[in-house]
């Protein structure tokens, strides 16, 4: 893979994007990172992304916003959870992946026709909807944006698994949503 990198100005920080990571619950030991490389050695798929996880540590921590939510490594984390059990200084790696997706996603930075975010989404949109999800719809909705000629390639698959009664065409819903729609507000206004 060929990586270009270019040199990062004090222009290009953003001021208190690190602190304002750092303040998510299960993201505040980043700030003890010694930059060792553990978490980049043993991930599996390093390999494939543009910036290690080590590098987006240390671009989160110094502010370097653009560079972090734009790239593709946060999206390519597999949520193994290697990093977070090899780090000698106990830093959730894999916590701090999240929240930089959750970020992306709510700044529309993320990579657009990437499954990724867009599964991420289209979740959130069912579970707030109907409490919970309904694969045949969720993974309808992923493929219709991301690879709508996919799907044709996976029909065979979708049939098999209609027919023992693992993919289901309804749509399932909870009793009581208007709790979980205030439950989903309280969250909303504590965030």
């Amino acid at each position: 893979m060929n990586i270009t990198r270019t040199i990062k100005y004090e222009a290009d920080r953003v001021k208190g994007f690190g602190d304002e990571v750092m303040k998510v619950p299960g993201c505040e030991k980043l700030k003890d990172c010694i930059q060792c490389g553990t978490c980049s050695g043993v991930c599996p798929l390093s390999v494939y992304m543009d910036y290690t996880p080590r590098q987006v540590m240390e671009l989160t921590r110094f502010d370097f916003k653009k560079e972090v939510l734009s790239s593709k490594t946060i999206w390519l984390c597999a949520s193994c959870y290697a990093c977070t059990c090899e780090c000698p200084r106990e830093i959730r790696i894999t916590d701090i992946m999240y929240e930089l997706k959750q970020r992306a996603i709510h700044e529309g930075v993320y990579p657009r026709k990437f499954p990724i975010p867009v599964l991420a989404q289209e979740f959130e949109k069912m579970v707030t909807a109907n409490g919970r999800i309904s694969e045949m719809p969720l993974v309808m909705k992923l493929f219709m944006k991301t690879d709508p000629l996919g799907a044709m390639g996976n029909w065979q698959m979708g049939l098999d698994l209609m027919k023992t009664g693992r993919f289901s065409l309804a749509s399932e819903k909870i009793n009581n949503r208007e709790q979980l729609a205030k439950m989903f507000a309280a969250a909303e206004e504590k965030a």
